[in-house]
């Protein structure tokens, strides 16, 4: 029997230790692997994490954050991609609501994040996995009719951030994008990997520039959907900055909103040179053309006439990572000469 002691001694030691250490985790800052650049665990809380305490006035909601999320979900695509990109797969419990497959880049992070509903979550549901933040994409993910308001979440003890295209106070521009990917960044405590970040998102767009220098921008008209009307991109969304950074004009860059619906006739009075069609949902991008050159209203439109049509997922075309890559695809569709 006493030869046993030591060892029941080291072990309970060693017990003690990993229960300490799994303790002073909690509520710390994720740091980054030096290999990888992905999220690592928490390294300590025996001070307060770095940088912390952090205050975000967002789309009119003031809140401080004493330490960076730990159990946080995603609502809508953009949202959802914004988190991955920045490597906080770590922090998430939850998502909800794709639009589109996932970015192939980011797919092996997705995967290993639970998803808690096809679309929006119930008020239900998102108690009953326990978040500290949630954060949403369109303003729908914070439906009050649903209950999922944000000052009832907060009520809940759930701190929320709102896509900052959906509160703007202006146009929304290029550089929102950056401060969007810095406002989360900030959140979670990790501030180099949103600068790394932007750094590559934004490289295409040289290029782009560059092989469009000097071109004339051709007359664009966007159709999202609509049978009687068109829902169209407006002049304060993200779209619109993509449509100019692609070379083209929006013809309905006067709505004074980032979406809006149009007459048919309207658009025919615009007469674009090109349609780009955003592709989502279960409308397939054949049955839109289709629709659109059989409209009598549209019979002597340009892009009808000379049947010019471009297509973006509408994942590419709201205020998230895919926003260069949308401005480089149009562009190719659009100026396709200029990338030979």
């Amino acid at each position: 029997m006493t030869g046993r002691r030591p060892l029941s001694l080291l072990l309970a030691l060693l017990s003690a230790l990993i229960s300490a250490a799994l303790v002073a985790a909690c509520g710390a800052a994720p740091t980054d692997d030096a290999t990888t650049g992905r999220a690592t665990a928490p390294a300590t809380d025996s001070a307060p994490a770095a940088g912390f305490p952090v205050t975000i006035d967002n789309c009119g909601v003031t809140t401080t954050y004493e330490s960076p999320p730990r159990r946080a979900v995603s609502i809508n695509q953009h949202a959802t991609e914004v988190m991955l990109a920045l490597g906080l797969e770590q922090s998430m419990i939850g998502t909800a609501y794709l639009d589109d497959k996932i970015l192939p880049e980011y797919q092996a992070a997705y995967d290993g994040v639970k998803v808690l509903a096809k679309e929006n979550p119930s008020y239900e549901a998102l108690l009953a996995e326990e978040p500290d933040f949630v954060y949403g994409g369109f303003a729908s993910a914070f439906d009050a009719k649903e209950g999922r308001a944000r000052d009832a979440l907060g009520k809940a003890g759930i701190k929320t951030y709102l896509n900052i295209e959906e509160c703007p106070s202006g146009p929304v521009t290029m550089p929102m994008m950056d401060q969007e990917i810095r406002n989360v960044a900030k959140i979670f405590g990790v501030p180099d990997r949103a600068e790394k970040l932007i750094a590559r998102l934004r490289a295409p767009l040289s290029e782009v520039q560059e092989k469009l220098a000097g071109v004339t921008p051709v007359k664009l008209f966007v159709y999202d959907s609509g049978d009687k009307t068109a829902f169209t991109a407006g002049g304060k969304g993200i779209g619109n900055e993509i449509i100019k950074a692609a070379g083209a004009e929006n013809v309905f860059a006067d709505v004074d909103k980032a979406w809006g619906d149009v007459s048919f006739e309207q658009v025919a009075e615009r007469a674009p040179e090109w349609i780009v069609i955003y592709d989502y949902g279960d409308q397939p991008v054949a049955d839109k053309k289709k629709f659109l050159l059989s409209n009598p209203a549209l019979a002597d439109v340009p892009a009808i006439k000379e049947e010019r049509f471009a297509v973006l997922p509408l994942s590419s075309a709201v205020l998230g990572v895919r926003v260069p890559s949308a401005v480089d695809s149009l562009a190719r569709q659009i100026h396709a000469d200029k990338f030979k």
